[in-house]
This record gives C-alpha cells, structure tokens and sequence, in this order.
C-alpha cells in the first residue's frame, strides 16, 4: 500500500458484544482501480467473536448489480460484497444472503461461483446422506451448471443487491440502478452497526448466513 493510501489506515475501539471486553476495530484503507477508494474493517476478539466487512467510500445509495456471463472473459469481473450484500442466480433459485457472522470478501465472478458451489456441495452430500433423491438429484445439476459456467459454457445471471450500497459488480457489462425504498426494506443487512457515538453495538441477526436455496 502506498504511502499516501496508507494515512487512511486507523484504529478504533468498541465493546464486544458477545463478552463486553475491548475490541479493537482496524480501518484499511485501499483504492481499486477504476472504481474508487473502498475500506477494509475488521474485528476479532479472545472470546471467539469477529467481524469484517468492506465499506465502498463513493457509494451510499441502496444498489443493485446485474451481470450476464457466458464466456471466460466475464469470470474475471471484478466482485466486492460487503456483508449487507445478497447475492442472487436468478436462473438457478439460488439466494445467499446475509447474517450476523457474515465475512465481506473482494473477489471476481468465478470466486463468487467457486464460493457457491461449495455450499451445493455440501448440501448435496446431507441430502444423500438423508436419503433425499429428490434434492440430491437437484444438488447434482445445480453444481453441473455451476461447473459448466466457470467453464464458460453456460449463461448465468449474478446479481448483487446491497441496502447499504457497500457492493458492487465492477464490469462495463454490469447494469446497476438504485433499489426502491420497498426493494431495500426487504433485504437483510446482516452486519454489526456500530454506534460511534457510544460504546455499544447493534446487530441485524439474520441465520441464512451464506445460505443456499433452490
């Protein structure tokens, strides 16, 4: 980091709100080419307790990004999902949404598939487990497409809605359009609000952390 991007990095402090020690709250700041200044926040305290998550400074405004891929070239896109950040496969019913221990992440298209199919793995293997044919036999062909659009072989659509306006698809192919205040109120957030003007925190508590549904 230059020295310059470097005046943006500093420290802050809070309770935890798990065991109500100090927790220290580290800023990084970092400027993405193309796109603007964004800022790594990251947490971690003794009892177990984390939190991480990826501010873009130049946006604000409740977002949603669209991109259709269906060639190699589109993998490379570059992805920031903060932890307000719902990212959706229309064509696939797959939602991963938000929760309270989500992990904000910097990524392209492919690492967005990779993560996810990851997820259908697992879920694949209980359903095997449960002797469910039917969602195993689901579990299969999602992750084929999956594998087949990392390929780029097969047409996806990925789509980022963030309440927040913390995440982005960054490609000259990306749609973006603000969200409706009705489109925004829907969405999950996910993330610890820390309150600058005390001590405590609050939390949107949401368990589909990741989650994957067809």
């Amino acid at each position: 980091m230059s020295e310059e991007s470097s005046c943006h990095d500093f420290v802050t402090a809070t309770s935890c709100p798990l065991c109500q020690k100090e927790l220290i709250i580290n800023w990084q700041g970092d400027d993405i080419p193309y796109f603007g200044e964004i800022m790594y926040v990251a947490a971690r305290c003794e009892c177990g307790f984390r939190f991480t998550d990826t501010i873009i400074l130049t946006q604000s405004d409740p977002v949603r990004y669209e991109l259709k891929i269906g060639k190699l070239g589109d993998l490379g896109s570059r992805v920031v999902r903060s932890t307000s950040g719902t990212i959706r496969i229309p064509e696939l019913g797959i939602d991963v949404e938000p929760g309270s221990m989500s992990d904000s992440y910097v990524t392209n298209i492919e690492g967005v598939l990779d993560r996810i199919l990851n997820v259908v793995v697992t879920a694949t293997r209980w359903a095997e487990d449960e002797g469910d044919d039917e969602k195993y036999s689901r579990g299969l062909e999602i992750q084929q497409i999956l594998r087949d659009a990392m390929d780029g072989t097969k047409e996806l659509t990925v789509v980022i809605e963030d309440p927040l306006g913390n995440s982005a698809i960054i490609s000259e192919k990306a749609i973006s359009r603000p969200l409706t205040p009705e489109e925004a109120a829907e969405l999950n957030t996910g993330m610890i609000i820390f309150d600058t003007s005390s001590s405590g925190t609050q939390s949107d508590v949401c368990d589909s952390d990741h989650s994957a549904t067809d």
